[in-house]
């Protein structure tokens, strides 16, 4: 169920985004669901100077949709993402000064902190090709769901540059832990899907032709549930990697009693006793 805006809020702080057009990758929703297609699947997906900017316009606007409770990012052709496009960004970037260099890298990074600061979780589907900016997007996604035959690879040192990309340093070693980020980013190697499943970088693994229909039914699960409280669920998450314990704690006691003033909080009690499901609204 969509909530009616709130008229004193639909003006800045609350908007539709379904009917949202963008130029440089697909974009659908369904089932309270946002579906990203990154769709340049004769090159395997790679992004450009203007879908870089446009993926990071795109999650910014998130945080004030109404209309979408969860993300998924997939690409189409049976490929994920093959990262910057040789031809387009790779190239450029060889005759760039060093403060287009700078912007250039500090715009890719926004692309990050978007999709980290967005409330809605966040779902990629990945299949085939994985690579540099793709396998940073995928790393920066909430879940993952995979399949056997893809391969993930953070190659950045195989075109001569560090593995340091995009916060790949900071947020790798929090999925797979330290020792097995510090493989990846250092020889660049592609991760296979299974062994992707059993380092926990990806959560799941399903056949090819399932992979779009599994990521969207997950995020459309979570996308029923509270959304209020699975915003907070990603802020903390977020938020805690630089707190010690204790704040961490005292974080939560006032996250959680925040989430106990939210309706959803109190349609669950109520069905609970009324031993039905509850319907969750996100308010």
């Amino acid at each position: 169920m969509t909530r009616p805006i709130d008229s004193h809020l639909a003006g800045g702080n609350r908007r539709s985004v379904a009917g949202l057009k963008p130029q440089h990758f697909g974009w659908a929703v369904e089932r309270q669901v946002g579906v990203i297609t990154l769709n340049r699947p004769e090159r395997k997906n790679p992004l450009t100077f203007d879908s870089y900017a446009e993926l990071r316009d795109l999650f910014r606007t998130l945080a004030y949709a109404d209309d979408v409770h969860a993300v998924v990012v997939q690409g189409a052709g049976g490929n994920f993402c093959s990262g910057g496009d040789v031809h387009e960004i790779i190239g450029p970037l060889t005759k760039m000064s060093m403060p287009d260099l700078l912007a250039f890298t500090r715009m890719t990074g926004d692309l990050v902190k978007a999709m980290r600061a967005c409330p809605q979780p966040v779902v990629a589907a990945i299949d085939g090709v994985c690579a540099g900016a793709g396998a940073i997007v995928a790393m920066a996604s909430d879940l993952r769901v995979g399949t056997a035959r893809s391969k993930v690879a953070f190659l950045f040192t195989r075109v001569g540059l560090a593995g340091c990309d995009m916060g790949a340093c900071s947020i790798l070693p929090r999925i797979v832990g330290q020792g097995r980020a510090s493989e990846l980013l250092y020889t660049g190697r592609a991760l296979p899907g299974e062994e992707a499943l059993a380092w926990g970088f990806y959560n799941r693994v399903v056949e090819p032709e399932a992979v779009s229909a599994a990521a969207i039914d997950w995020a459309a699960e979570l996308a029923s549930g509270p959304s209020f409280g699975h915003a907070m669920t990603k802020r903390m998450l977020h938020q805690e990697w630089s707190m010690g314990v204790d704040e961490a704690i005292e974080a939560e006691a006032q996250a959680q009693a925040i989430c106990m003033m939210t309706q959803d909080f109190h349609r669950a009690y109520h069905a609970f006793v009324a031993k039905q499901k509850p319907v969750f609204e996100g308010d």
